[in-house]
C-alpha cells in the first residue's frame, strides 16, 4: 500500500509507532496488569471470554494515548492506569456488542466471542466490561472523568444505532458516514487525551486542544482503516476483506465512488449496498479505482491527522508529545 506524506518538510522529529511503543512500555504493562486483575470474576464464562480478548491483544491505542497525553501534559501520578483501563474496557465493550450486531466472525485473525460462545453471552459479557468500567471510574471519584465518560459512552450508543440506520442504505452520503465516525471511533479517541490532559491539571483551553487532537486521530484512524477493508488482505488486517461490503456498511471509498460514477455503474454500486453482495467485490474494486476513491480518502484521512498535529503546536516539546504527533503519522501510514 501506498503510504501518504504527511509531514511538512520544516515539521517536528516523530517517532514510529514501534518508538511509541517502546516509550509507553512500562506505563502499558501497568495498565495491562490492571486490565487483567480487573476482569477477573467469580462467574467462569465471564473469565473465559476475557481471557480470549486479552489474548487477541491488539494495540490499546486508546488506553496508550490517556499515557501518552497525562504525561505529555506532565503529569506524575498513576491514577492515569485506572483511567486508561477504563477506556479500554468501553472499547472492548462495544467490540462485543457490534460483532454480535455485525454477525461478524473474525476480529484480529481470531474466532470472535460470539462466534465462540454465542450471541447471548458477548452481548451479556459485553454489559459486565460497561458496568465494570463504571465501578472503576466511581473508584477515581471524580465527577468531570465521570461526566465525561457518561457523555462519551452515551454518543458511543448513538453512533451504533446511527450506523444501525445506514446498513445497506445506498444513500449514505459522505456527511452521515463521519457523523458515526464521530460517534463510533473518535469520541472515544478525545475522551482518552481530554482526560489525560485533566489528570495532569491542564487548564480548560489545553484540555480542548487535546480534545480536538483525539477527534481529529479518530477519524483519520477509521478512514484509513475503512480503506484497508478494501487495499489490505484478511492476513494482515485480521478480518476478512470486504467485510464492510458484506455488513451492508458504505465506508468513505465506496461512497464516494457512488458518489462519481457513471449512471449505470451507480446505479450496480447501489444494488450491491442493498444486498451486501460480497461475490460482486471485484466490480465494487474496478468502480473503487476508476474514481480514485481510495487516493481521495487517503488524502481525507491525512488531512485529519494534519489536523491532529497541529492541535499540538505550541505545547511543550517532551519525548510524550513527540510520541503523540507520531501516533497521527502513523494513523494514515499503518498497513493494518
Amino acid at each position: 500500500m501506498d503510504k501518504p506524506a504527511l509531514a511538512q518538510p520544516d515539521a517536528p522529529d516523530a517517532p514510529g509507532f514501534e518508538a511509541i511503543r517502546s516509550l509507553a512500555d512500562a506505563e502499558m504493562a501497568a495498565i495491562d496488569a490492571l486490565i487483567r486483575d480487573r476482569l477477573a470474576s467469580e462467574v467462569v464464562l465471564i473469565n473465559q471470554i476475557a481471557d480470549h480478548i486479552i489474548a487477541a491483544g491488539g494495540k490499546r491505542l486508546r488506553p496508550m494515548l490517556v499515557a501518552l497525553a497525562a504525561r505529555a501534559m506532565g503529569y506524575r501520578g498513576r491514577d492515569h492506569t485506572q483511567l486508561a483501563a477504563i477506556i479500554e474496557f468501553i472499547h472492548t465493550s462495544t467490540l462485543l456488542h457490534d460483532d454480535v450486531v455485525d454477525e461478524s466472525d473474525l476480529r484480529r485473525g481470531r474466532s470472535t466471542a460470539n462466534a465462540l460462545w454465542g450471541n447471548a453471552a458477548s452481548v451479556l459479557v459485553g454489559d459486565f466490561l460497561y458496568s465494570r468500567s463504571f465501578q472503576l471510574m466511581v473508584e477515581l471519584d471524580s465527577m468531570p472523568v465521570m461526566e465525561v465518560l457518561a457523555d462519551t459512552t452515551n454518543q458511543i450508543a448513538e453512533g451504533e444505532v446511527l450506523q444501525l440506520l445506514h446498513v445497506r442504505n445506498p444513500d449514505t452520503d459522505e456527511a452521515a458516514y463521519l457523523r458515526v465516525i464521530e460517534r463510533k471511533t473518535a469520541i472515544l479517541f478525545a475522551a482518552a487525551t481530554r482526560l489525560g490532559a485533566f489528570l495532569a491539571g491542564a487548564d480548560e483551553a489545553t484540555q480542548q486542544r487535546m480534545h480536538r487532537f483525539g477527534l481529529d486521530l479518530g477519524f483519520a484512524f477509521q478512514i484509513a482503516d475503512d480503506v484497508l477493508d478494501y487495499t489490505a488482505d484478511a492476513a494482515t488486517m485480521g478480518k476478512n476483506l470486504g467485510d464492510d461490503l458484506a455488513e451492508g456498511k458504505a465506508t468513505l471509498p465506496l461512497i464516494h465512488a457512488m458518489a462519481h460514477a457513471d449512471g449505470p455503474t451507480r446505479e450496480r454500486l447501489r444494488a450491491i449496498v442493498e444486498t451486501g453482495e460480497v461475490d460482486a467485490m471485484p466490480e465494487v474494486l474496478a468502480a473503487i479505482e476508476a474514481a480514485g476513491s481510495i487516493g481521495y480518502s487517503r488524502e481525507r484521512a491525512t488531512a485529519y491527522a494534519q489536523r491532529a498535529e497541529a492541535a499540538l503546536e505550541g505545547l511543550p516539546e517532551s519525548d510524550w508529545l513527540a510520541a503523540l504527533r507520531g501516533l497521527a503519522r502513523y494513523a494514515v501510514s499503518r498497513g493494518h
